[in-house]
């Protein structure tokens, strides 16, 4: 391949005929096809794409292991364009490397993933090419990139999921996985935080099979990045421990292969290659400026710009022929021979290493092993109890013995959220030189925790079963990823303790409040908060079962005191989200419900109002959205629309309660922050006792 011209005037003139070199024509017919979706659909972000078409098609065609017969195979290297907005960049590439279509459960159709009717549908209503790259509805997206940052995390989370699979079931002899990741990101993704504890922690692990391709064009909406960006990138990358190499220009297509080249070899570090490259190249009055990044070029600039590539100017979604030919004889010819050797030595693998294989298919599948609930404890009755972060982390170890790739850690808050893999052989993942293994299981995240979120989401993407945990206040710092595991389906086990006014001494800024109704707010996650610890066992295991979305657990720091389940109902009521855990003789005067630590509370001032004579049905609600999910006779049987008078009890804010307690109900609940104090004192300082449970409780019933 000829490197492209190295310069551009910003304001080209001329033009000419259609390029004669077909890696040129290849590379502008990606940089048109966005172009020209972008303008129809008179929305989108053209500038990249434009600029980084010699790039992307440098990678895909001459580098990328990659077979777009088979999307799904397991060694295939992974190509995350975390610059989400450049959208079309990946949607022509798609087109042109001529993927085939995968839908929901990994069955693969001989029919493209993307049309050149679905490019130009881009940004429409069910179109296969949203604004945003969406994992699972378009094939050939390996992760659902937007939110800046998002995808550099996920990167780092594909690499450690890649070196944690070759550590445990690689052979001698058989290298079933040794591919790299790389990542496409920008000025955007590189100013974003999480980007940096991202590349922190991957400097820290020396993830050699990494590589970062950043877009340094120096221009975001505002303007010129000058305004608010003008550190060194190169260097604080260098302090990251990463390998730092730099194209001065993003035409000069033969440097760039060559630096992939060293990128791949460098098998120590990870590598940074900075581009420098002209935002809309080609425009003659826009490259080089804010206006080229996201909006349409306008019709008379897109035909102008089409003059300067020597394109015909009349011409919308123009292929030129030969241009899949040669694109595909690259990416596909590659790719397939590397794809059929990967499924010969997997067969012969299979052969040789049944059991290991027997785990990979579950890997693949998404599945779950045998047994993997088997070692799940109960708990006997006990006044005094345990909190349940340590009943939590009993239960996790139990499950881990038995589900080999269910790996995870916490935001360097283990020992309080007991999240530590303590049974023999779990190990750290570290490299080597830090006296870990690229086989352990406990993963040490340091005090990363939106880093954590979205590097869990990148090692779900590969069928890892990943956890990750810290306080629940700080799930604030990891809304996005948990928002975005809810977007991908991924089942992503995110642990938070530290759940309540409980927290004691810690005060406000640790005592979380609205987090419940944020993350019950948010689509697609299931939020658990079990009441002792047997609802903690049951609550893993309903979770681990949940292969279609993230779970979130809220435990506590306290000791719950562990029900009488001869007394009380069982805890495998938790299933359903909500249950009856206990009822007087006939009609209740009165529903008590709670979750967490409060329904300790509510038995307590049942028992003082059974005394009285009242009659009291106890409902357990560890997760709305469980009890939502079940037909609406079981949740009448649980909450009868004829008993309205309620009492709902919850450490936490109100919003949403209304909901079950109805206008007329009452709730007990948190009207504002916390503050620094003995978690008892907290409790009467704000209402939490069996005294004001009772006089609710009377208030409702008409007593």
């Amino acid at each position: 391949m000829r490197s492209l011209s190295s310069s551009l005037p910003m304001a080209p003139e001329g033009g000419g005929s259609m390029p004669a070199n077909i890696d040129t024509l290849c590379i502008n017919t990606i940089r048109t096809l966005s172009m020209d979706a972008v303008q129809k659909a008179n929305s989108g972000h053209p500038g990249t794409a434009m600029a980084l078409a010699p790039v992307a098609y440098t990678l895909w065609r001459d580098v990328l292991n990659y077979d777009p017969a088979n999307p799904l195979w397991p060694n295939r290297d992974r190509f995350v364009l975390s610059i989400g907005h450049a959208s079309m960049l990946l949607y022509s590439l798609i087109h042109l490397a001529g993927i085939r279509d995968v839908r929901p459960g990994g069955v693969t159709h001989d029919r493209p993933a993307l049309t050149l009717e679905d490019l130009e549908r881009f940004r429409q209503l069910d179109s296969l090419t949203p604004g945003h790259p969406e994992y699972h509805h378009t094939a050939g997206v390996e992760t659902t990139t937007g939110p800046l940052g998002q995808g550099c995390g996920n990167s780092v989370g594909m690499a450690i999921a890649e070196k944690w699979l070759a550590e445990h079931y690689n052979r001698d002899g058989f290298r079933l996985f040794d591919h790299h990741v790389y990542a496409l990101c920008g000025d955007g993704d590189n100013m974003e935080g999480v980007a940096s504890e991202a590349a922190s922690i991957a400097g820290h692990l020396k993830l050699g099979n990494l590589t970062w391709i950043y877009d340094s064009n120096q221009i975001s909406i505002e303007g010129s990045t000058h305004i608010a960006f003008t550190e060194s990138v190169h260097k604080r990358f260098e302090a990251y421990g990463w390998h730092v190499l730099e194209l001065k220009d993003a035409n000069d297509t033969g440097t760039m292969r060559r630096l992939l080249a060293e990128a791949k070899a460098e098998t120590s570090r990870p590598t940074l290659i900075i581009v420098h490259s002209i935002i809309g190249w080609g425009a003659p009055h826009l490259a080089g400026t804010a206006e080229a990044h996201g909006a349409p070029l306008g019709v008379e600039e897109v035909r102008e710009t089409k003059k300067f590539y020597g394109w015909p100017e009349d011409k919308d979604f123009y292929v030129p022929e030969g241009v899949p030919e040669h694109f595909q004889a690259g990416i596909a010819t590659r790719g397939a021979a590397a794809s059929r050797t990967w499924g010969d030595l997997f067969a012969a693998y299979r052969a040789r290493y049944p059991a290991e294989a027997a785990q990979l298919d579950h890997i693949f599948a998404g599945t779950l092993p045998e047994g993997w609930d088997s070692g799940i404890p109960v708990f006997d009755a006990d006044a005094k109890g345990i909190a349940s972060r340590a009943s939590s982390g009993k239960v996790l170890n139990e499950i881990a013995k038995n589900y080999p790739w269910m790996l995870g850690g916490s935001a360097d808050l283990s020992p309080s959220t007991k999240t530590h893999l303590t049974f023999a052989g779990a190990g750290d993942f570290q490299p080597p030189q830090w006296n870990g293994t690229y086989g352990g299981r406990n993963l040490h995240f340091g005090v990363r925790e939106h880093a954590m979120g979205s590097i869990s989401n990148g090692m779900a993407l590969y069928g890892l079963r990943a956890y990750c945990s810290g306080f629940l206040i700080f799930s604030d710092y990891m809304k996005p990823p948990i928002r975005l595991s809810a977007l991908m389906k991924l089942p992503v086990i995110y642990i938070f303790t530290h759940d309540s006014i409980g927290v004691g001494e810690d005060g406000p800024t640790h005592q979380p409040i609205e987090q419940l109704a944020q993350l019950r707010a948010t689509p697609g996650v299931t939020l658990i908060r079990p009441a002792d610890a047997n609802e903690v066992a049951e609550a893993w295991r309903t979770l681990v079962q949940l292969t279609d979305r993230p779970s979130v657990l809220a435990l506590s720091r306290q000791n719950l005191p562990t029900i009488c389940r001869s007394t009380y109902a069982p805890a495998t009521g938790l299933a359903k989200g909500a249950y009856v855990l206990a009822d007087g003789e006939g009609r209740p005067d009165v529903i008590l419900m709670a979750t967490g630590s409060e329904v300790g509370l509510i038995i307590k001032a049942a028992e003082k109002l059974k005394a009285e004579g009242i009659r009291v049905r106890l409902v357990s609600m560890p997760s709305w959205d469980l009890f939502e999910a079940q037909p609406r006779s079981y949740r009448d049987s649980v909450l009868p629309p004829d008993v309205t008078a309620r009492v709902a009890v919850e450490q936490a804010a109100q919003l949403g309660w209304d909901r079950y307690t109805g206008l007329a109900g009452e709730t007990i609940v948190m009207h504002g922050f916390g503050a620094s104090a003995p978690a008892e004192q907290l409790e009467v300082k704000f209402g939490f006792t069996v005294e004001a449970v009772v006089a609710a409780a009377r208030r409702q019933a008409g007593k």
